[in-house]
């Protein structure tokens, strides 16, 4: 479970928004600095139970960095900063407080499966793409 010279991004498998976001990073991540598991998973599972995090709550995006988590806002923000590039500029939004970031986060997070959709199962990762999955 402990991948220490790696950023983990936990996420909700189903959501098709949360799916997109994962194609995006993996698209811009040159160099693989990040890994991928969905929440629901066995490994999902297991990172939120180091860190105490609640196992069926689905409406956070996850960022494990050097055995600390971030959510929400915070997430987000953290992973554009390490993509670099022009990615990072984004990191600019931390100044705004965490309970206003997460605000829209929140209301994003809630409308996700009307306004982008929701699929069955957890997305299934392409033979090439299976080594950026835990």
């Amino acid at each position: 479970m402990d991948e220490p010279d790696k950023n983990i991004v936990l996420f909700d498998g189903v959501c098709n928004l949360c799916n997109g976001l994962v194609r995006f990073i993996i698209k811009r991540d040159r160099t693989r600095k990040f890994k991928f598991a969905s929440l629901q998973s066995e490994i999902g599972q297991q990172w939120l139970i180091r860190f105490g995090l609640a196992k069926n709550e689905f409406e956070s995006f996850v960022l494990i960095q050097d055995d600390k988590y971030y959510l929400k806002s915070a997430a987000a923000l953290n992973t554009l900063r390490k993509l670099g590039g022009i990615w990072k500029a984004f990191y600019v939004f931390i100044l705004i407080p965490r309970p206003v970031r997460d605000f829209m986060y929140n209301l994003i997070a809630k409308s996700r499966y009307k306004m982008f959709g929701k699929r069955d199962v957890c997305m299934i990762p392409t033979p090439e793409l299976k080594e950026r999955f835990l």
